[in-house]
């Protein structure tokens, strides 16, 4: 089995960091590392030709934003599986691949693989976990959702169900998710163990208007699926993470 995990890119070095904590992934399955670049300036680009001739694809190109570099990442993809890792994330340890294969290996149903994140500041404490726990539809009615740098997907599932929805600028990995475990209820499997590290913030958190505008695609996302309820999502979905989260700082790793 093979993976293949998609990473987007603009402007940011830490690219790198990312690209590290894949390329060194231990294990038998083989990994294929695409980069899509939207289009960075000289430090990005200098950094990714460093890692260029390790990387299955490199596209530096303008593009429509995040989830249109990723939807270009997916069709470049061969993997059986794919994952998205951000140029600001990267995985938890170098076994985070194989125990994902291994894992849809032992559960050939399932479309779906997704794991907890850990939220990781600049000296290197974890400052939240998100346990993201098991799928079920009531959970989505109260706001809940997988994390999506830790949620690995069959290339077949997206070939069946479709990529990101791009009228959905900031929200469009809820719709997905909303898309696959709850409407097509594709068969799932959560791995409750620390997948990611990512760094506080993120594209839907960069401002009030983001986090306003995410919720209120997330409400959109119900609608254009043509399922019921989502009404109360916008509020729910903020406060739903307060049990998924582990506010006290501790070591990494932890």
């Amino acid at each position: 089995m093979r993976i293949s995990i998609v990473t987007p890119v603009r402007n940011d070095v830490r690219v790198g960091r990312a690209l590290d904590s894949v390329l060194g992934q231990q294990g038998g399955h083989p990994i294929e590392s695409i980069v899509i670049d939207g289009g960075s300036d000289q430090p990005t680009l200098d950094m990714l030709h460093r890692y260029k001739p390790r990387l299955a694809a490199c596209v530096s190109e303008p593009d429509g934003g995040i989830f249109d570099a990723m939807n270009k990442g997916i069709g470049r993809a061969t993997g059986d599986v794919i994952g998205i890792l951000n140029a600001d994330d990267r995985y938890a340890h170098a076994q985070v691949l194989d125990t994902v294969l291994e894992t849809f290996a032992q559960n050939p149903d399932a479309q779906v693989c997704y794991g907890n994140i850990a939220y990781v500041d600049d000296n290197g404490r974890v400052r939240r976990v998100w346990r993201s726990g098991r799928n079920h539809p009531l959970k989505w009615h109260l706001g809940w959702r997988p994390p999506h740098p830790a949620f690995f997907v069959r290339r077949q599932a997206y070939e069946t169900h479709g990529l990101f929805n791009l009228e959905y600028r900031i929200a469009s990995d809820y719709e997905l998710q909303l898309r696959l475990l709850f409407r097509r209820r594709v068969p799932s499997i959560h791995l409750d163990e620390v997948l990611v590290h990512m760094a506080p913030g993120g594209h839907s958190n960069a401002s009030l208007g983001n986090v306003l505008r995410a919720n209120m695609e997330s409400h959109r996302a119900w609608r254009s699926n043509g399922l019921r309820g989502g009404t109360l999502v916008p509020l729910l979905k903020p406060l739903s993470k307060l049990s998924q989260f582990r506010l006290r700082p501790s070591p990494l790793g932890e």
